[in-house]
């Protein structure tokens, strides 16, 4: 098993989600992240969206290094961003679609990412590239039994589904062969249904 997938399966190991952190202040990020912490969950990537999204990431990042855990850095869409993020700390980058050359641009520079897919030509090209984690995206539209049906031709992906979770759908879609859950809005009853057995 690869470092990366080491990575990836280790932060999944206990509760399978991955917290997704809107940021709006530094306080918040924090709060927000701390509390995913809190909860058990070990992934916590922080959606890089508006202008102070590096000081509030920079922020997240130390307060992850307080408690010995990894902040990564979401929707990224270029190298710039993702050089600029892994600069920052992030200990992980995650794209919401499947860009081969940033999939290459991280392999060089030893970056561990999840780029996004939807469609089994993505999950293939993702695959022959070297990368086994894959953010599935966006999940409530893809289902539970798109998952399934992944699960046939692609016994090696590991298949992180993102995208409008909720507690109707997370048992489902893990169910179904998700190797995790990216959770925003819905973070703390998903994390609760999960912690207790649901």
């Amino acid at each position: 098993m690869r470092v990366h997938d080491e990575f990836f399966a280790g932060g999944f190991s206990g509760l399978p989600i991955l917290a997704i952190v809107q940021p709006r202040s530094v306080q918040q990020v924090v709060a927000e992240c701390t509390a995913a912490w809190d909860k058990g969950i070990r992934l916590v990537e922080m959606a890089m969206r508006g202008p102070m999204a590096i000081d509030m990431l920079q922020a997240a990042v130390a307060a992850g290094r307080e408690r010995g855990m990894p902040v990564g850095a979401g929707t990224i869409l270029n190298k710039a961003a993702m050089d600029a993020v892994f600069f920052a700390g992030a200990a992980f980058a995650v794209s919401p679609g499947l860009d081969l050359e940033l999939v290459r641009h991280a392999q060089r520079n030893n970056g561990r990412y999840l780029p996004g897919v939807s469609t089994p030509t993505e999950i293939q090209l993702a695959l022959g590239a070297g990368c086994r984690w894959l953010k599935a995206f966006p999940a409530q539209s893809l289902g539970p039994h798109w998952f399934d049906a992944m699960r046939g031709p692609f016994a090696d992906a590991q298949l992180v589904a993102t995208g409008g979770v909720t507690t109707a759908t997370a048992r489902a879609l893990l169910d179904s062969g998700a190797a995790g859950l990216g959770v925003g809005g819905a973070l703390p009853e998903v994390a609760e249904l999960l912690a207790t057995g649901g």
